[in-house]
């Protein structure tokens, strides 16, 4: 994100935390009153690197009250982790038509607030960017503005029908956390040891410590995942 600002010649500014580590209300409180001109802040809700879960609807109170624009990214969350747009406060949510949705890569998806979205009209950057132009194109002719990702968008349908079947974000909450625990148990067994503490660790993605023995062989250990 830091890097599109800055490409796109925007000012921005990072509040940084060890990798391992949530991103804390405190600490965002603390910066916006340090930095009290900022216009917008984003957020990732489920880290993909490590898998750390940071509070966003604590965050977006602080954001809303330091009268920020709040932008969650929710690639790795949506469809599996339970997300309270109005108790975040969240303007914008980022998410994308694979990932916990299960559908296939191809396109992006935005839950918008209207008055925001309505306010962005003309402050695009880029063309084919344009989030306020191609809701509007859609709206006027239910049309993309581009070449649309048409088997994208019917495997995003399928995958909706498939998702509301098997129970919505609760019901695929919990064959992740099945998973999740299946795998922890596994890599426990194995003499593996977690990345993050336990309260940060998500059920979407799990990471952890490579192993100090001096018999491991992490190319034999992917090797032998890869074959299974």
């Amino acid at each position: 994100m830091v890097e599109m600002a800055r490409i796109h010649g925007i000012a921005v500014d990072i509040l940084e935390r060890p990798e391992n580590r949530r991103i804390l209300p405190l600490d965002v409180a603390a910066h916006l009153a340090v930095h009290p001109s900022t216009s917008h802040v984003a957020v990732v809700h489920c880290e993909t690197t490590t898998g750390i879960v940071n509070p966003i609807e604590e965050i977006g109170a602080v954001v809303a009250d330091a009268g920020a624009t709040y932008i969650v990214d929710a690639m790795s969350s949506f469809g599996a982790i339970p997300i309270d747009l109005r108790a975040a406060r969240a303007r914008f949510l980022i998410s994308s038509a694979n990932k916990c949705i299960e559908g296939v890569p191809g396109f992006g998806f935005v839950l918008a607030q209207r008055e925001a979205l309505m306010a962005a009209r003309g402050n695009a950057r880029t063309l084919s960017l344009d989030l306020h132009a191609q809701w509007a194109g859609l709206e006027r002719d239910g049309q993309f503005r581009f070449t649309p990702p048409t088997h994208a968008l019917l495997a995003f349908h399928q995958a909706l029908l498939d998702h509301e079947t098997e129970g919505g974000v609760a019901g695929r909450a919990a064959r992740y956390t099945r998973n999740h625990q299946t795998l922890a148990e596994g890599m426990a067994a194995l003499g593996f040891v977690p990345y993050l503490d336990r309260e940060d660790q998500s059920y979407i993605i799990t990471t952890y410590r490579y192993l100090s023995d001096p018999e491991f062989s992490f190319e034999e250990f992917y090797s032998r995942l890869s074959e299974l």
